[in-house]
């Protein structure tokens, strides 16, 4: 096990380049009209797999892993070929064990049908064993790399909250090694509303693949960012605590004490950053910092799009909807049809199909709903599955053995 970041897996084979996502969702974008949806299936993932850690009792840290365990799957994998419920189940009773918070394979099962037939899926396996298969698939597909390192840590570490629970040692990072995200000398204090903030944008991260993108320590510091930019009472407390500590500071009269005394006295009281001082000496780079909030408030730009409450009117209707819309483009369709604009703003309607977010005139209307996402994974599923059973080519696509008899699960 690794003793410090730099030299565990997850830095080392687990951060990929936006070349090896694309190349991850190639197969998926040939079966979506819009490729914003892949990226609400990663915040309706994650909800989804937050709601089961929730009803299994499972720690936050827990969560993330699971979440960070079901990222780097589907590097390898596409949402068109397997099923991303047995996935997700999988996902939490591996992270369970992983984090020394183990639950029972009969446990995760029950709570696991009934959270997912709240979506329609009736599918799920009831036997045991068929999880159980799964977590071996699981386990080969992430190569037994189970360490998995998380911002928390570095919050609580640079805010000096190092009595919080959540400060615990990551995973096979020693209490007594260098730190990876600076000297760590100087602390940033924060109100606890304000570190409730940064925790909360940081669970927010596991709802993009920011997680595979970057080190968990800039997600960390963008995360402090981001909370100063959006608080501004934090920020203005923080600027008249730094003025009033330098003001008192110069008006100590030195003549009073010896060189020695003044000396050690300056040791012991430590001057509060400032907080472009503090940035400034942080060890990392802070274009990096600033392209992970951009990334963050575009996220939550795309989560204003998503209501994870789906009425019975509007469930119907994306039912409704999904089985009057025409087929999804397949490998053999795509190459002579038209293709849709990656985002709504922009206006593009390449296609004639009328989705959830888009009007006839090209406006932003309504939003991305559950129900759609799992009708639209299972739309995909099929259109791969009779393009792997009839294709161009005349020839039958070989398929992942593998896990071929858990897409078969139920």
């Amino acid at each position: 096990m690794a003793t410090d970041f730099w030299s565990s897996s997850h830095y080392k084979r687990w951060i990929v380049d936006r070349a090896t996502l694309r190349q991850a969702r190639s197969d998926d974008l040939q079966y979506v009209d819009n490729p914003e949806h892949l990226a609400f299936l990663n915040i309706f993932t994650a909800n989804l797999i937050s709601r089961l850690a929730k009803k299994l009792s499972l720690r936050q840290r827990v969560v993330a892993t699971a979440t960070v365990f079901f990222r780097r799957f589907y590097v390898k994998n596409s949402y068109c070929e397997t099923d991303p419920f047995i996935v997700a189940a999988a996902c939490c009773y591996v992270a369970a064990k992983a984090e020394e918070s183990p639950v029972h394979i009969k446990n995760v099962v029950s709570e696991a049908r009934a959270l997912f037939s709240e979506y329609g899926i009736k599918t799920f396996p009831s036997d045991n064993s068929k999880l159980a298969e799964m977590e071996f698939y699981l386990v080969d597909e992430l190569e037994c790399d189970l360490t998995v390192f998380h911002p928390y840590r570095t919050l609580t570490t640079l805010v000096g909250k190092g009595a919080q629970p959540a400060s615990q040692a990551e995973a096979g990072e020693a209490e007594d090694g260098p730190r990876y995200w600076g000297t760590g000398e100087g602390k940033l204090e924060l109100t606890e509303p304000a570190i409730q903030t940064a925790w909360f944008i940081i669970n927010d991260a596991y709802r993009s693949e920011l997680c595979l993108l970057y080190p968990p320590h800039l997600i960390a510091i963008a995360a402090i960012y981001l909370t100063l930019v959006f608080n501004t009472n934090t920020r203005a407390a923080l600027q008249a605590s730094t003025s009033a500590a330098a003001a008192q500071h110069s008006q100590s009269d030195p003549a009073r004490r010896s060189s020695r005394s003044s000396s050690s006295s300056s040791k012991k009281q430590t001057q509060p950053p400032d907080l472009i001082g503090w940035m400034a000496g942080l060890n990392v780079s802070m274009s990096l910092v600033a392209t992970i909030a951009q990334e963050m408030i575009a996220l939550y730009a795309l989560w204003d799009r998503y209501h994870e409450d789906a009425g019975p009117e509007q469930a119907k209707a994306v039912a409704a909807m999904m089985r009057g819309a025409p087929p999804l483009r397949g490998a053999r369709a795509a190459k002579g049809s038209s293709t849709r604009s990656g985002s709504v703003h922009s206006g593009g309607m390449g296609s004639n199909a009328e989705t959830p977010e888009s009007k006839d005139d090209g406006t932003p209307s309504e939003v991305v709903t559950p129900m759609f996402l799992v009708q639209l994974l299972l739309r995909m599923r099929e259109a791969r599955m009779a393009d792997l059973a009839h294709p161009a080519s005349g020839r039958p696509v070989a398929i992942n053995k593998m896990l071929e008899r858990t897409q078969a699960a139920g």
